[in-house]
């Protein structure tokens, strides 16, 4: 495949904690929105 030299394990441990930093944040933001709009739609449904 590539030939990383010595730093190959860092290279790629670093890579794999960005993907998996970068999903949590993804997802984070998915759930964030999804909680929003469920508040969104009680505060919409209180006001009736």
């Amino acid at each position: 495949m590539f030939d990383l030299g010595s730093h190959g394990g860092f290279i790629v441990a670093a890579y794999g904690f960005t993907i998996l930093t970068m999903a949590a944040l993804v997802g984070n933001a998915i759930r964030d929105r999804v909680a929003q709009r469920r508040a969104l739609r009680r505060f919409g449904e209180d006001r009736r």
